[in-house]
């Protein structure tokens, strides 16, 4: 599955996108955060309020309980601001 990184989030894991191998029993948007967070400190410090993140799949805005697609990209970016 190809991760998609965004702004903050991305200056905070250190990369803009990656490609993972989903663990097993990892099967929601809220799962995967959750597994994010405890792969690193930039994954902790980016997802350290997972509740602020937006998450699209595919290009489609998503809430965290989605489940995930066995394929697809998904990007991971925080709250857009307008002005």
């Amino acid at each position: 599955m190809k991760l998609v990184y965004f702004a903050w989030v991305r200056e905070r894991i250190g990369k803009d996108s990656e490609t993972v191998v989903l663990p097993e029993g990892i099967s929601t948007v809220a799962e995967l955060l959750r597994w994010l967070k405890g792969r690193g400190e930039g994954y902790a410090a980016a997802l350290d309020q997972p509740n602020v993140i937006r998450v699209a799949i595919n290009h489609q805005h998503v809430d965290h309980d989605m489940p995930l697609p066995a394929e697809g990209e998904i990007a991971l970016f925080p709250p857009m601001t307008g002005g």
